[in-house]
């Protein structure tokens, strides 16, 4: 018998939240991860709020609004909102009862923009992986490294030599042609985002306005265990490489570190050397400073045959956390950006370990 639609709005609910989240939602167990990091950061949220005014958005939700933002790829802060509004999942997960008024978006992004600066999305980045570290999912003695560009949100137009004038042109989008004219970052920058510079990887790959995310992987699970935003020039893997081997935990315990041909040079596996890492670096054709005593042992060829991996957290966070190209301008921004979203992936990551986590029902 077809039966009849006859919708009434009900003026009162009797189920809760809880009852509509299913138990076996991967979500629950995200949720109660992430609550119990955020418990740990009192003193770190205290110290950027004032003690007097009108409360604003509470942090843990607006830190786990921005998980969500990550999780389902939401293209901007305003349809987060809009979503949160309408979705019982995600008002769950923040925190918010069904009766709850959802922020304005304004709002919601002024105090994301005041709160989640470099230091709190590192302070929650290192939370996450200390607590891999607790559970014995990460090693200390065998990582990975390399590095990816991140679009910036910038266009060539805006790219103009540091001495102009800055006068203004003719309408909103004027035409403008490029050709014949030589254009490096010695004597133009972008207007838009000054940090951006005009890069490209290979010969063959156009040139465009972007940023440089890099990233140290240990290879016991793949999980990402430091992260750095540089300028897009030719030297910055290798020095931020360096840098990241040198933050590690345990330096005086010997390490090895796996990478592609654009580290094969002899100042980075020197200072290699000097941090006590063994640099497996792959090999350059010619002229490579990777000798014998690096690719005679097995763990040069299981190395290099890891460091594949690290290519999945650069695909993820482009794909899903919406991190191909950033939407923020300037370089601090998108440090405390790429630090939420790769403490996302650390997130799922551990939780795919664990068998909790299955992106089909999430």
């Amino acid at each position: 018998m077809r039966g009849n639609q006859d919708f009434q709005g009900a003026m009162f609910s009797y189920i809760s939240l809880e009852e509509r989240v299913p138990q076996t939602h991967p979500l629950r167990k995200l949720r109660a991860a992430v609550d119990a990091l955020l418990a740990t950061m009192n003193r770190e949220f205290d110290a950027v709020y004032a003690r007097r005014g009108r409360p604003s958005v509470p942090p843990e939700m607006l830190l786990k609004a921005l998980l969500l933002q990550i999780l389902f790829s939401i293209r901007s802060e305003r349809q987060l909102v809009e979503a949160v509004n309408y979705n019982l999942l995600y008002r769950w997960f923040v925190g918010l009862n069904i009766e709850d008024k959802v922020w304005d978006h304004s709002t919601f992004s002024a105090n994301r923009e005041r709160l989640f600066n470099e230091d709190l999305a590192r302070a929650f980045f290192e939370r996450v992986k200390h607590t891999a570290d607790w559970a014995k999912l990460t090693s200390d003695e065998h990582f990975s490294v390399d590095g990816t560009l991140i679009e910036a949100w910038a266009s060539h137009k805006s790219f103009k030599r540091r001495d102009d004038d800055q006068t203004p042109t003719e309408g909103r989008n004027p035409e403008v042609d490029f050709k014949g004219q030589q254009r490096c970052n010695d004597t133009h920058a972008s207007t838009t985002d000054p940090d951006a510079r005009l890069f490209k990887k290979s010969a063959g790959d156009k040139a465009r306005l972007c940023h440089m995310a890099h990233i140290l992987m240990e290879n016991r699970n793949g999980l990402i265990v430091d992260v750095q935003i540089t300028h897009a020039r030719g030297t910055a893997e290798r020095e931020a490489a360096l840098a990241m081997l040198g933050r590690r935990d345990n330096k005086n315990k010997r390490a090895t570190v796996g990478a592609d041909k654009g580290y094969d040079s002899k100042a980075f596996i020197k200072g290699c050397r000097k941090l006590k890492v063994t640099p497996h670096v792959a090999a350059k054709d010619k002229h490579s400073a990777v000798d014998a005593r690096i690719t005679r042992h097995e763990g040069y060829k299981t190395s290099q045959k890891v460091r594949k991996r690290i290519e999945e957290a650069f695909g993820w966070i482009k794909t899903v956390g919406g991190l191909a190209k950033t939407k923020l301008i300037g370089q601090a921004k998108l440090t405390g950006q790429a630090l939420l979203c790769f403490a996302t992936y650390n997130l799922v990551r551990m939780g795919s370990i664990g068998g909790w986590w299955d992106a089909h029902h999430a």
